[in-house]
């Protein structure tokens, strides 16, 4: 019945379990560090800043073929 709730995606029913999340940012942690250690530098963006500039709408009207 579980497997039902997690049909098409890749992921398993058991990843979803505590142990599994502390273990995953356990991992994370471990590569934040390594990529600290190593000289890596961390910066803080903006929550309004994105990488795609704003880009000018596009003329749709009767582009559908007749």
């Amino acid at each position: 019945m579980s497997q039902d709730i997690f049909e098409g995606k890749n992921e398993r029913p058991e990843e979803h379990t505590v142990g599994a999340r502390k273990k995953e940012r356990d991992q994370l942690q471990a590569e934040i560090e390594a990529f600290l250690a190593k000289g890596g530098k961390i910066e803080k963006v903006d929550p309004h800043v994105t990488a795609d500039p704003p880009q000018k709408p596009g003329n749709n009207y009767t582009s559908r073929p007749i």
